[in-house]
């Protein structure tokens, strides 16, 4: 089985290129704006190369690619459209027009709520995204949902909550390395509750949808519990042989960093 996919070295790539490339059964083909020296996958192409690729001869197409979400607030939203949709939108094209059969797009939670109070987020919640780029994954699920005509082929829009696993260069990691350095958590007196998704069960998902007849459709990913982030700095205070130390801080800096976390 040729399978295609975009964002191909970022963090959930990698671990998936990983996993998937201990099979035979399966020839990985990398999408991306560049290369490192060692990677997974059989061949790779370029986002200017994407007429190159032999389209009729793949199987599978998992997108990936896109702008994660900006804490910071330095991105402004005509990039996460022109990147998370118009990537979307080249990629999808491609794909209503090759032989491939099933296509997978990692969109996001915040496609449909920046935050949940007390409640469990269903597929059946109206979207309401609250920031730039969650309007624009939720446009890029438009796209597809739009232009998708054909009963031959499948399609699996996967919604994950934060991510969490080895080589995580987002909000997590941050926190892992206030943890490492021994500084004190101000916000130990909070106790917040927040999903997650471990990298593990997201390749689980994958590997099934690629094994199984998995019915295609929207899908909202997370583990099975909610963790506080009290409970992420023991844990992984714990896997580091650190002692887990709190602070005091300004009530207006908790409730910033809440809201991130």
């Amino acid at each position: 089985m040729d399978i295609l996919i975009t964002g191909a070295f970022g963090f959930v790539g990698s671990n998936l290129s990983k996993i998937l490339r201990r099979s035979l059964n399966y020839h990985l083909i990398a999408v991306d704006i560049f290369k490192p020296d060692h990677h997974q996958y059989h061949e790779y192409y370029s986002w200017n190369n994407l007429n190159k690729i032999k389209w009729d001869k793949i199987d599978l197409i998992i997108h990936l690619a896109g702008i994660a979400h900006d804490t910071k607030n330095t991105i402004n939203e005509k990039k996460y459209y022109d990147i998370n949709v118009g990537l979307t939108k080249k990629v999808f094209d491609h794909y209503i027009c090759s032989n491939a059969d099933k296509f997978i797009f990692f969109s996001s939670v915040k496609a449909v709520a920046d935050s949940v109070n007390e409640k469990v987020l269903t597929e059946e919640d109206v979207p309401v995204p609250q920031t730039p780029y969650g309007r624009s994954k939720l446009e890029a699920e438009k796209y597809i949902l739009g232009h998708y005509h054909n009963n031959t082929k499948i399609i699996y829009i996967l919604r994950p909550c934060m991510i969490h696993g080895p080589e995580n260069k987002g909000n997590l990691n941050l926190l892992y390395q206030f943890v490492k350095k021994g500084i004190p958590w101000p916000l130990g007196a909070f106790e917040n509750q927040r999903s997650f998704t471990s990298i593990d069960n997201l390749t689980f998902v994958i590997q099934r949808i690629l094994e199984k007849e998995i019915k295609p459709g929207v899908y909202n990913m997370a583990d099975d519990e909610p963790l506080s982030t009290n409970k992420l700095i023991e844990l992984m205070s714990k896997s580091i042989g650190k002692k887990q130390k709190y602070g005091i801080c300004h009530l207006r800096y908790a409730k910033s960093l809440c809201h991130n976390w």
